[in-house]
């Protein structure tokens, strides 16, 4: 059994034979054990070397002088960091609870075997490890995030983070709200990276991109000869994400055809593989994630409200970047850092009026946008550094801002949102060489939504080989 060298014990007990034998035999566990014969001695031992190499305090009850009951508040004091746990002859309920009470972690009595002894201090170190574990990952989280992850300090997203501390080490159903770009996958990553099933599958579907069709194969699978092509059986995402999580992006996409025999997978935690005879019993941790208003979709019927309801348990709003303003500078820094490793690029850093540039707009594609704009600024201002006429010209480009701020006659705002729509598409499109699925993912759509507001806005291969020219 492995143990690290920092577990160290202050056993005080005032029998030779007895104490000989318990530091012997934690030694040979592994455990690091300092003795003292009496409670005062030990306070004293805390007091002129510190309590920080301790990790568990052992004491008898009965010793000469101070008893162990009386010690536990002083050595509380004296090292809070120590788990304390007492052992003693006299075995009652009123002085295992007054120990307790007192502040110890645990309590026994003799006579006791080497083995339980083993056993009772092998777990509390476990705990004090799994404790340790926690608190570092607590502190990278609500810090900065785990690296290449939440980045911000702004009260929203550090709302966000501490949102997730409480909800990771749970079982319970995850529903992630947020606009497009703002990064809910990235959020469902963590949680899952939190949470106690982090070392087992995470297994992620995207409810926009599935053929309706496909929709019932693709989640709970199939068994041989379940239709034609069927040659073998093959498991759904669902039994794939088994032990571990599954993430429901874009749920608010998933056919309402398909929403009952979700509904029942998140009630009994069972599958139906289509052709199958038999549930398949599941142990899988739901997370879903939307950019849609699903309280308007069960409006229109589009949505089934006891599905919403099983899915609203712990919620997290992620609050869109112009929302967090404060945050706009370090993401800008992350990135550019991140795409210079990766482009191997010479960008040294941002002018102070190109941050405020970056700062101003209010980034309507959220950190993705930013993100790909950040790739664009980095290509365009290497050599040398991003100054405010490349991120003017890189915010034009992308947002087709081309009304002047001192127009002489009035604006027509919904011919002005159609023409910042028309111009964003085609602007992606341009980017992308014409491929719509890359331009969807640049303009945070899904491939339906950007085909159909192509289709609203005329927009023909022609207009394409323009932009692409």
């Amino acid at each position: 059994m492995h143990h690290t060298p920092a577990e160290h014990i202050l056993l005080i007990e005032d029998d030779p034979a007895f104490g000989a034998m318990l530091t012997e035999a934690l030694d040979a566990k592994g455990y690091s054990v300092h003795r003292e014969v009496r409670a005062e001695d030990a306070l004293q031992h805390l007091r002129d070397h510190g309590s920080h190499g301790f990790d568990l305090i052992l004491t008898d009850v009965k010793l000469p002088g101070m008893s162990g009951l009386e010690a536990i508040p002083r050595l509380r004091q004296m090292a809070p960091e120590s788990d304390i746990i007492v052992m003693t002859a006299f075995s009652t309920k009123e002085m295992a609870v007054e120990a307790v009470r007192q502040g110890a972690y645990d309590f026994f009595s003799k006579p006791f075997s080497l083995g339980e002894l083993e056993v009772v201090v092998r777990r509390c170190m476990e705990k004090r490890r799994l404790q340790s574990t926690l608190a570092q990952l607590r502190s990278t989280l609500l810090s900065s995030g785990p690296a290449g992850c939440i980045i911000g300090e702004s009260s929203a997203i550090r709302e966000v983070k501490e949102r997730i501390e409480r909800i990771a080490p749970l079982d319970t159903t995850v529903l992630i709200l947020g606009e497009s770009g703002t990064g809910k996958e990235l959020i469902s990553d963590t949680v899952h990276a939190l949470s106690p099933r982090a070392g087992n599958p995470f297994i992620r579907v995207n409810c926009a991109a599935i053929p309706e069709n496909l929709f019932e194969n693709e989640l709970f699978g199939h068994e041989k000869g379940a239709f034609t092509g069927a040659a073998q059986a093959q498991a759904g995402k669902f039994e794939q994400a088994d032990k571990g999580t599954i993430l429901l992006d874009e749920i608010g996409d998933m056919p309402l055809s398909i929403q009952p025999k979700l509904l029942r997978v998140v009630e009994q935690k069972q599958v139906e593989r289509l052709g199958g005879r038999r549930p398949v019993n599941l142990d899988v941790r739901i997370i879903a994630a939307t950019n849609q208003h699903l309280e308007d979709l069960i409006r229109e019927k589009r949505f089934r409200e006891d599905l919403y309801y099983r899915l609203n348990v712990a919620v997290i709003h992620l609050p869109p970047l112009r929302h967090r303003r404060e945050d706009i500078i370090p993401l800008a820094h992350h990135f550019l850092n991140r795409i210079r490793r990766q482009l191997a690029l010479d960008v040294d850093g941002f002018t102070p009026q190109a941050e405020s540039a970056l700062q101003r707009h209010d980034w309507p594609g959220n950190v993705r946008q930013l993100a790909n704009v950040l790739e664009g600024l980095a290509i365009s201002a290497a050599p040398g550094r991003i100054e405010e006429h490349h991120v003017l010209r890189a915010l034009g480009n992308a947002t087709g801002r081309n009304i002047p701020s001192t127009a002489p006659h009035a604006i027509d705002l919904r011919e002005a949102v159609e023409h910042f729509e028309k111009t964003l598409i085609l602007n992606a499109l341009r980017r992308t060489g014409g491929s719509q699925k890359d331009a969807a993912t640049l303009l945070a759509l899904n491939p339906k939504n950007l085909w159909a507001k192509m289709r609203k806005h005329a927009i023909t291969p022609d207009d394409i080989a323009v932009c692409t020219s």
